[in-house]
């Protein structure tokens, strides 16, 4: 039996974060912030949560499921140790991610795969995940995006 495809948008965006969170490896630098789980998708797109690089090891804790999150402590010290690098945000029928730096570089690496991207007219590059498949397809954008930022000396 075949199932329905997914695309609820809040729900895409919420497997798109543990996506994120759950890879141990190139993205194990990348948390999710500021997330809002009681956020209600809109025609406009409601933000969801930020998605940031955190430099530094120091700054990263790891919750009770093992992702890496900011460390309570580093709340001072999180501007210069972090980079957002997009926001996702919900509509009823997908999630947007919205690239803030390496556009250009999240543009190309998604060409690679079967996401849609939308241009903005400011240096912003978004994604249209449509279908909960997606979610997964969207790493390596974010593992070049990644591999574009600077690499931060002691």
């Amino acid at each position: 039996m075949v199932q329905d495809r997914l695309s609820d948008g809040k729900r895409i965006a919420q497997l798109l974060a543990s996506e994120l969170t759950g890879d141990q490896a190139a993205l194990a630098h990348v948390v999710v912030a500021d997330a809002d789980p009681d956020v209600e998708p809109t025609a406009d797109g409601a933000f969801a949560y930020r998605v940031v690089h955190v430099a530094d090891s120091d700054a990263l804790t790891t919750d009770d499921r093992g992702r890496p999150t900011l460390a309570a402590d580093s709340a001072g010290d999180v501007d210069a140790a972090t980079t957002e690098i997009a926001t996702v945000s919900v509509r009823p029928d997908r999630a947007h991610v919205t690239f803030s730096v390496a556009s250009a570089r999240a543009v190309e690496a998604a060409a690679e795969t079967d996401v849609r991207t939308r241009s903005t007219d400011t240096d912003a590059a978004t994604l249209l995940v449509t279908d909960g498949v997606e979610a997964k397809r969207v790493l390596p954008v974010f593992e070049a995006v990644v591999d574009e930022l600077p690499v931060a000396t002691a």
